[in-house]
């Protein structure tokens, strides 16, 4: 049978010659400010019923929903400030990811606990010479004392 089945693929007619093609699955992290459970409440019902929503979680502590699914960025953005409220894309990065946390652009006091804004400045840049020289007699480089 797997030599009639192989002959066959190449016989069957498909119906649309177009196939539609669906976004990937992306996660969106939108900072929005939400006071009460109203709020909280009406954020999440106008984004879960967008199409192609998978998973909606609201954290109201730290102001911030994530939103997984087959969906735009800018679109779940514009309904979540069609709600009324003022939103925008979590600006944030995890505080250990960060090489220099402490750069003024980057440390802010309003950011969640463990949390810095993300900017260019606190990335680390490894086309920097200083940084390579710092690298090669680093502790966490295992080839550092081959130089010596």
């Amino acid at each position: 049978m797997g030599a009639l089945d192989y002959i066959s693929d190449f016989f069957t007619v498909s119906r649309s010659t177009t196939k539609t093609k669906r976004k990937p699955i992306q996660t969106v992290e939108i900072k929005v400010k939400m006071d009460c459970d109203g709020c909280e409440r009406r954020v999440r019902h106008s984004v879960s019923s967008m199409r192609g929503v998978r998973t909606v979680e609201v954290d109201r502590k730290q102001s911030r929903v994530t939103v997984t699914g087959h969906v735009e960025a800018n679109k779940v953005l514009k309904r979540v400030r069609n709600t009324g409220k003022r939103a925008e894309f979590w600006p944030y990065v995890a505080y250990n990811l960060v090489t220099y946390p402490y750069v003024t652009q980057a440390y802010d006091k309003r950011a969640p606990a463990g949390y810095v804004k993300n900017v260019a400045q606190a990335l680390h840049d490894p086309s920097n010479p200083d940084e390579r020289l710092t690298m090669l007699f680093s502790d966490d480089n295992p080839n550092a004392c081959s130089i010596m």
